[in-house]
């Protein structure tokens, strides 16, 4: 099993606006890409499972073992 991380692309357009109801970033365990986004869009909110398919309107990279920080989601209002 490896580790993903999935985040928008961008995400202050569509299908993250507005952003209230809707996931913004996984960390999946999963053998390979296709099916670290097939979790993440069987999990997502308002944004639809497509924003978690489509390459265009997501990433998804392995995420390989490192010291510190790893992820730090923040929104400011």
């Amino acid at each position: 099993m490896r580790l993903w991380i999935l985040r928008p692309v961008d995400e202050v357009s569509d299908p993250w606006v507005p952003w209230s109801g809707r996931a913004f970033g996984f960390v999946i365990g999963a053998s390979d890409e296709e099916a670290a986004r097939g979790l993440a869009a069987s999990d997502c909110g308002d944004e639809g499972p497509e924003a978690w398919l489509d390459s265009a309107l997501s990433t998804c990279r392995e995420l390989l073992p490192a010291e510190g920080i790893l992820m730090r989601d923040f929104q400011a209002a």
